[in-house]
C-alpha cells in the first residue's frame, strides 16, 4: 500500500491504523502528489490512499495520473474536506472511497479491504449527496457539464498558484517552458481572468491549493 499526504504527523498516526492491521502494510509513502507518482512506479503497490490537499499536484490530480499508469491500482482519498465537489471529482478521477479524516480511525480499515474486495467504500453524507445529484440530473434531465480546464491546465494552474516559474513548472510536468507559457495563456482566456493573483483566487475555490 501507498500512503501519500503532506504532514508527517498525519502519515505516521494513519500509518499506525494501517500496520496495526495483518493484512495490510504500507511499503511507500509520500509527501505530495507528484512524489505518489513516482512511488507507484518504484514500488508495487495493489492500493494508494491519498490526501486531497497536497503541494506540486492535488491527491485528486495525483489519482488521475495513477488510475492512467496503473489501472488495476484501488485508490482512497483521504481527506479532512466533506465537499461534494471534491467527492465527486474523486470518483471521475478513479478513486473507489472517499474517507474523512475525522472518522479515519473508524472507516479507513473497511475502506481499505472494501476497495481490495473491488468494492466501493462511501461515508453516509457521501451517499446522500450521489443520491441528491443523480435525481436532480433526473428531473433536469440534463447531463453532466464537461469540465472547464483540461487536467493538464490544472496542473499548471495549480502550479502557478503555489508561485512556481514557468521554468520550474516546465521541469515538474517535464514539457517545455513554451508549452507552460501556452497552456497559461490558455488558462487566462478560458476563465478570462488576466493575472496570477486572479489564478491563484481561482484556484483557491476550485480546491486545487489551499487558502
Amino acid at each position: 500500500m501507498l500512503l501519500a499526504d503532506d504532514h508527517a504527523l498525519v502519515r505516521r498516526g494513519v500509518r499506525l491504523i494501517l500496520d496495526s492491521e495483518p493484512d495490510l502494510t504500507v511499503v511507500a509513502e509520500a509527501g505530495d502528489g507528484a512524489e505518489a507518482v513516482e512511488q507507484a512506479r518504484r514500488h508495487p503497490v495493489d492500493l494508494a490512499v491519498l490526501d486531497v490537499a497536497m503541494p506540486r499536484m492535488t491527491g485528486l490530480q495525483a489519482a488521475r495520473e495513477l488510475s492512467r499508469a496503473h489501472p488495476g491500482l484501488r485508490i482512497l482519498i483521504l481527506t479532512m474536506y466533506d465537499n461534494e465537489q471534491y467527492f465527486f471529482e474523486a470518483l471521475k478521477a478513479g478513486a473507489s472511497g472517499y474517507v474523512l479524516k475525522s472518522v479515519a480511525d473508524r472507516d479507513l480499515v473497511e475502506a481499505c479491504r472494501a476497495a481490495m474486495r473491488g468494492e466501493p467504500f462511501l461515508y453516509p453524507g457521501a451517499v446522500t449527496a450521489l443520491i441528491r445529484t443523480y435525481l436532480e440530473h433526473v428531473h433536469r434531465g440534463g447531463e453532466v457539464p464537461e469540465r472547464v480546464l483540461t487536467v493538464r491546465e490544472e496542473e499548471v494552474l495549480k502550479l502557478v498558484a503555489e508561485g512556481h516559474s514557468s521554468k520550474e513548472i516546465a521541469q515538474t510536468l517535464v514539457i517545455s517552458v513554451k508549452t507552460v507559457e501556452r497552456h497559461r495563456a490558455n488558462i487566462l482566456q478560458k476563465l478570462g481572468l488576466r493575472d496570477r493573483l486572479a489564478l491563484t483566487r481561482y484556484a483557491i475555490r476550485a480546491g486545487l491549493v489551499e487558502p
